[in-house]
């Protein structure tokens, strides 16, 4: 969910390492729970490494997908207060570990909506670093490929809204509109009313 993508702060216990940001900071070896220590590892400098399971733990961003689901002239959003208060947003999620971003792309979709997707479009990526969690979002476009809504009960709404009214539904989702900018383009959108809201002047129905 998007609320992981941006709230990630959780104190591990028992195994003493510490999860600040998004990625792990670990004191202790997770595995073997050996006092780590610092190895030099070339343009990467010292990193913490654990000598009994030869395990070096990098200080990288966690992998995070945003995929705009597309159906014809509607764009697939869902609403969760808890990440903004008066904005919907598109459907994201974590890479689990043993899959591809493409293979979470079609989970996500699928857990959050119900709906099966198909010709995902890699749209670039978005770097985020909220107070220390750092997130690297892969961002995505991809069509609808059949099923019925069926909504997450960890997400309040999810539908289809017109993708002329998507950039005023998301007014506070910087990164999901631009997302939405680089869809209309790809589907070859000429008109200026999807735009109407940018000066945030926004009328659904002018």
């Amino acid at each position: 969910m998007f609320i992981d993508c941006i709230i990630y702060l959780i104190k591990l216990r028992g195994c003493g390492c510490f999860i600040s940001s998004v990625y792990m900071k670990f004191k202790y070896c997770p595995i073997c729970g050996k006092k780590l220590e610092e190895k030099y590892s070339w343009d990467e400098g010292g990193v913490p490494y654990c000598s009994k399971d030869d395990i070096m733990y990098f200080d990288t961003p966690r992998p995070c997908v945003i995929v705009a689901v597309v159906n014809k002239d509607q764009i697939l959003l869902l609403k969760q207060s808890y990440i903004y208060k008066n904005s919907k947003v598109l459907l994201s999620g974590y890479v689990a570990n043993g899959e591809t971003v493409e293979e979470t792309v079609h989970r996500e979709v699928f857990e959050e909506s119900g709906l099966k997707v198909k010709d995902l479009k890699y749209l670039g990526s978005e770097y985020v670093n909220n107070n220390g969690k750092e997130i690297i979002m892969l961002t995505f476009m991809a069509n609808y490929d059949g099923g019925d809504i069926k909504k997450s009960s960890e997400v309040e709404w999810v539908d289809w809204s017109h993708i002329e009214d998507a950039l005023c539904e998301m007014s506070e989702d910087e990164i999901g509109k631009r997302i939405v900018k680089k869809v209309l383009k790809e589907i070859n959108y000429t008109g200026k009313k999807a735009y109407r809201c940018d000066n945030d002047s926004c009328s659904r129905n002018t």
